[in-house]
C-alpha cells in the first residue's frame, strides 16, 4: 500500500513537471522582421530586456521585408516589424494587420572599395552617385530579394533613369540574399552595395570598403511595427503581441532602442509618436 502511495505521488509530480514547462513554452510570440534588425544585433540587445520584464519570449524570423509581409499575410506570425512604409500601409489597408506605428529610423549608405571606380566617394547625392556607377559600369551588388533595402535601391535607380534589368548579369549583380551575404559578395567582387547603416556597422568583413555616399534625405530609413490581424488569423496571440508593440512604443522601449550602439555609434533613432509609461 505504501509503495502504491509513493508511486501515485511520483506520477503526479511528473505530470506537474511536464505541464509546467509546456505552459511556459506557450508564452512566446513570433515576430516577422527584417535581416537588418537581426544582423545589426538590435534584437539581441532588445529582446532580453523585454523578456525579463514580461516573461514573454520573442522568436524572430529574419527575412527581407517583402517576404516578412507575405509570411504575415499567411498568418505565420503575431507581429510584423519591417521597413517599407508604403507596403506596410497597404498591408494594413488590406486588413492584414490592425494598425501600423512608427518605431525608429536610421539611414542607408552606399559602401564601396577604396579604389572607388565610379568616383562617388564623399557624395551626398545618391541619385547622381547611382548614375555615375551605371555610366562607369562599375560593379554593383544588389540584394534583389524584395526587402526594404532592395525596394529603396530600385527606387533610386528609377530616379537615376537606369534600367538595371538590362544590366543584370553584367556590372549589376543580383545576389538574392540578405544584407550580410550581399555585403560579403560585394566585398569579394569589389562591388558597390546599398546597405542599412546598422548592418554595415555590425559587418565584420569590411576589407578596404568604406562608406562612399551618405547624408542624402533620400536615404532615410523608417521602421514600423504592427499586430497581425487576429480577426483574419485566429491563432495570432493578440494579447502577447500587443504587449510587445506597446513596450517598443513606450518610453522604456524607445530608450532601449536608443541605447544600442556599436563602437559608440548609435544605430537606430526612436521616433514613436505614442511613447508612454
Amino acid at each position: 500500500m505504501l509503495r502504491r502511495t509513493f508511486l501515485a505521488a511520483g506520477l503526479a509530480a511528473l505530470a506537474g513537471l511536464s505541464a509546467g514547462p509546456a505552459g511556459a513554452q506557450d508564452k512566446f510570440i513570433l515576430v516577422q522582421s527584417t535581416t537588418s534588425t537581426e544582423n545589426s544585433g538590435l534584437f539581441k540587445h532588445l529582446l532580453p530586456i523585454f523578456t525579463a520584464k514580461t516573461g514573454i519570449e520573442v522568436r524572430v524570423v529574419a527575412v527581407g521585408t517583402g517576404q516578412a509581409i507575405k509570411n504575415a499575410a499567411n498568418g505565420d506570425g503575431d507581429v510584423l516589424f519591417v521597413h517599407a512604409k508604403a507596403d506596410e500601409e497597404k498591408f494594413v489597408a488590406e486588413g492584414g494587420a490592425v494598425k501600423r506605428f512608427d518605431v525608429m529610423y536610421n539611414d542607408f549608405v552606399v559602401v564601396g572599395p577604396a579604389a572607388d571606380p565610379a568616383g562617388i566617394a564623399g557624395s551626398k547625392d545618391v541619385v547622381e552617385a547611382f548614375r555615375r556607377i551605371a555610366q562607369a559600369k562599375a560593379s554593383f551588388a544588389s540584394r534583389a530579394d524584395d526587402s526594404g533595402t532592395h525596394k529603396a535601391e530600385l527606387d533610386i535607380w528609377k530616379q537615376a533613369g537606369v534600367d538595371v534589368k538590362a544590366a543584370s548579369g553584367g556590372w549589376y549583380r543580383e545576389t538574392g540574399s540578405g544584407m550580410g551575404a550581399t555585403l560579403n559578395t560585394g566585398v569579394g567582387m569589389g562591388a558597390y552595395v546599398l546597405a542599412d547603416r546598422a548592418s554595415w556597422a555590425a559587418f565584420g568583413n569590411k576589407g578596404t570598403f568604406k562608406v562612399a555616399v551618405e547624408g542624402d534625405p533620400k536615404l532615410f530609413n523608417q521602421y514600423g511595427v504592427m499586430l497581425v490581424n487576429p480577426a483574419r488569423h485566429p491563432r495570432v496571440k493578440a494579447g502577447l503581441g500587443q504587449q510587445f508593440i506597446d513596450w517598443l512604443l513606450s518610453k522604456e522601449g524607445q530608450a532601449a532602442i536608443a541605447s544600442y550602439k556599436i563602437g559608440g555609434e548609435q544605430l537606430f533613432y526612436p521616433n514613436a509618436s505614442t511613447a508612454t509609461n
